[in-house]
Order: structure tokens, then sequence, then C-alpha cells
């Protein structure tokens, strides 16, 4: 499919997995919400509370009854940040979806500009901290390191333009979620297996700078020595989908 032949969107939804961010989750929300009434564009936010035990739910509640296109739900099941983003992909409404964190990481502005993209027919925008025009605000060095690794591994093992693929800030058309079913990662490896499925599979993509800034409150939930391997069967497992379906599952 060209990108001219995509029908019009129109309705976006934000899916934001949440686990203990009291001290970010109204701000963040409140800030998303404002950037998109000012653009018009309309909206609704998914936060999936994943097992908080602090005020998280509580405070979501309470956002909820000023912000109507707020729509705070939990998961009840296993918990887990792959798990969680799942639990928000099966109940979002939109045409349209856009996976960012709850921590306020992610520049709002940002997801103006995925709208946009995705309105010209892309089934999929991805963006990048590492082109020109994009860049990272207190980004630790060690987990920069390892970042810049993998990005470079994945580049290779796909043969792909894309150079920021870790990232889970990204947008899709409804039609790319669904034609990437079932999802197999409960953890942060799903934010690999999305966009590597959808780009096996033949959806369209492309990709703008975008900017990300480390967190001021809570505590970052991947813990990279745990990930390590989950990352590499899930790159495996979709590279073999590619190497030996003979294009089975594209679109």
């Amino acid at each position: 499919m060209t990108t001219t032949e995509s029908p019009q969107l129109r309705l976006l939804s934000l899916v934001i997995p949440a686990r203990n961010e009291e001290g970010c989750i109204c701000s963040g929300i409140e800030h998303l919400h404002l950037e998109l009434r000012l653009n018009e564009i309309p909206h609704e936010i998914v936060v999936v509370d994943d097992g908080s035990t602090d005020r998280t739910w509580e405070l979501l509640q309470e956002l909820s009854a000023r912000i109507p296109e707020l729509r705070p739900i939990k998961n009840e099941g296993q918990h887990g940040f792959g798990r969680a983003i799942i639990k928000g992909l099966d109940n979002y409404s939109g045409d349209a979806v856009i996976i960012t964190m709850a921590d306020e990481s992610d520049d709002s502005r940002d997801v103006v500009r995925y709208w946009r993209e995705l309105a010209k027919g892309y089934d999929c925008v991805f963006g990048s901290r590492f082109i020109k025009g994009g860049g990272t605000v207190d980004y630790p060095l060690f987990k920069l390191i390892i970042n810049r690794l993998a990005n470079t591994f994945l580049r290779f093992m796909f043969n792909i333009a894309l150079n920021d693929t870790t990232n889970a800030f990204k947008a899709y058309r409804r039609e790319a979620i669904d034609g990437c079913r079932p999802f197999l990662s409960p953890h942060f490896n799903l934010t690999v297996e999305i966009p590597l499925k959808a780009i096996v599979r033949g959806y369209s993509w492309t990709c703008i700078p975008i900017t990300w800034k480390n967190r001021r409150t809570g505590e970052a939930k991947l813990k990279l020595r745990e990930m390590g391997s989950r990352y590499l069967f899930i790159c495996m497992y979709v590279w073999l989908e590619k190497m030996l379906t003979m294009g089975d599952y594209k679109k």
C-alpha cells in the first residue's frame, strides 16, 4: 500500500504503561492533553496501571474526572512492561496509536509530529534520537553505549536504516498493530518486537528526529542485566520469520 491509499485518521490513542509513577503521571498526562488539544487532534489517553503500589491509580482516577479523554485501566494479570502495553493495545479505540512513557521522557510535541506523519499515509512512524534534529538530555553513559551497540547490531541483522529501534516511543496505524499480532514479549523486548515485525511484514514506515530527556522523578524500570537474553530471543524470532517464512505473513 502506498501512503496515498491509506484511509484518513479520525482518532489518536496514546497507550502509556505506568508502574509507581505518582511523581510525574499527572503532569505528563496534562502536558500531552494540552498539546493535543491546542493542535486540535482528537484523542484518548489510555494509561495502564501495571500493579502500582503507590498512589498512581488513585491519581489517575482523580485526573480522569477532569480530563474525559483519559481512560485509566488496570493490568489485573501478570505484570510486566510489555504486558501492560499489550493490555493497552487490546483496549484502545483509535485508528492510530502512539506508545509513550509515563515519566515525561518523551516530548509531547513529537506526539503531534507523529500524528501528522501518520496522516500522510504511513503505517508506522518511528523516531530516532540519534539523527539530525534529534537529541537526548542526561542519558546515562553506560546505557547510551549499550543502546548504540544494540541498535547497530539490529541495523546489520535486519539490513535497515533505522538506528533507534529499541526506543519504545513509536506510532502505528491500527492495521499495522493488528497485522503484527500475536505479541510474545512480556517485558521491554516488546519495544523491538513490534517495529521489527512491522518492517519484516511489509508495512510502510518513516523515521523522524525526536528528543528524549531523563526522568526527573521515580526509578527507571528497565534492568539491562535482566533483558539481554529476552531481547536476543525476540530479535532471533523475528529474524527467523524474515528468513524462513517466504513472506507468508506479509500484508
